[in-house]
């Protein structure tokens, strides 16, 4: 972490005209600034490598136009159970052997049920015990069920704001914005860091993307992690279907790389991760993603049904950018134990 890293509460009063005209910038300006912030901040040649397990796969009621694991979509992933604690610990065993700093686990559920919970718990303890970071997501909690996964160590929790409020009925109805900001706001209640991103490119017009980039930048807190994935069309699904044969609702590259660069500069302390759409990216998109500021990527082969770009490719890519895995503390998990530090 830089010496001279700024410590300052990040502002969340950015105005959405404030954001969009950070969008409307000349690209090498937008460029600059993004870089110029994650440098103050985080080291500039250091990417946090993550590993994303599925332990339960398919099924899920919710509608989520994205999504190949919804019982809505044609998609051909079939249900599956929640997979047994040995075999997740040994999957995160490899990832961490791998160079993984933190391990992630999906299930496909709207809501956890309480006969999911003690199984749940075992997971994140026993991957704490290896000292990996852990991250879950697992659709809505309920506030008792967040302290639940505190109580067992659980760092992260994902819970995706998905898209712009103005265009989430279009990509899910059978759940609200305000669901999905309920949930976040039990994380936070229980002491539970917080990912929350969101995916671009379906569809969404640039003041979408400001739009969406400005509910993250005003929660009262910053998520410490900041997912941005490029929609990987999935045959089957609504969004797959209707965009598949529409290059043009494809994000181009230099408008995805905008989007981080955006997200860099509102969030300056977050983490901010190159999540999925990554494979399909040439390594001059990834590296210009890099400068603008991203510093976390999901390695391995696969995140939870969609293909990545995988270890050997990334091992290369870091080589050939002269980037190397992070090994120490998230600048806003730093900030806050130096705050509670102060505090006692």
């Amino acid at each position: 972490m830089p010496d001279n890293m700024d410590i300052a509460a990040p502002r969340s009063d950015w105005t959405r005209a404030e954001i969009a005209a950070l969008f409307d910038l000349p690209f090498t300006e937008l460029l600059f600034r993004a870089a110029s912030v994650h440098r103050a901040r985080h080291a500039a040649d250091e990417v946090q490598l993550c590993t994303l397990l599925s332990i339960k796969t398919g099924g899920c009621p919710e509608d989520c136009g994205y999504c190949s694991q919804s019982v809505h979509a044609d998609s051909g992933v079939k249900a599956t159970k929640l997979m047994d604690v040995r075999e997740v610990l040994q999957r995160a065993a490899q990832a961490r052997d791998q160079g993984s700093q933190r391990f992630c686990m999906g299930a496909a559920w709207r809501n956890p049920k309480a006969r999911d919970m003690p199984k749940i718990v075992q997971i994140v303890e026993g991957v704490r015990a290896m000292g990996m970071e852990t991250c879950m997501t697992l659709g809505m909690l309920t506030p008792d069920q967040a302290a639940q996964l505190k109580e067992a160590g659980l760092d992260y929790y994902n819970h995706n704001i998905d898209t712009a409020p103005e265009r989430y009925e279009d990509v899910i109805t059978t759940r609200t914005l305000d669901d999905r900001l309920e949930t976040l706001d039990n994380v936070r209640g229980a002491g539970i860091n917080v990912c929350s991103g969101g995916i671009v490119g379906m569809g969404e017009s640039r003041e979408d993307r400001a739009s969406f980039i400005h509910t993250l930048a005003t929660l009262p807190q910053h998520p410490e992690s900041v997912p941005v994935n490029a929609l990987v069309p999935v045959k089957g699904t609504p969004l797959g279907d209707m965009l598949a044969d529409t290059p043009l609702a494809k994000i181009d590259d230099i408008e995805f790389v905008r989007t981080v660069a955006v997200a860099r500069i509102t969030m300056p302390l977050s983490m901010v991760r190159l999540s999925a759409g990554r494979e399909s990216m040439s390594d001059s998109t990834q590296a210009l993603c890099f400068m603008a500021g991203a510093n976390s990527i999901f390695t391995g082969e696969q995140l939870l049904t969609a293909p990545n770009a995988g270890d050997d490719s990334d091992a290369a890519l870091f080589a050939r950018l002269g980037l190397r895995p992070m090994t120490g503390e998230e600048p806003l998990r730093a900030v806050k134990a130096d705050v509670c530090e102060a505090a006692e």
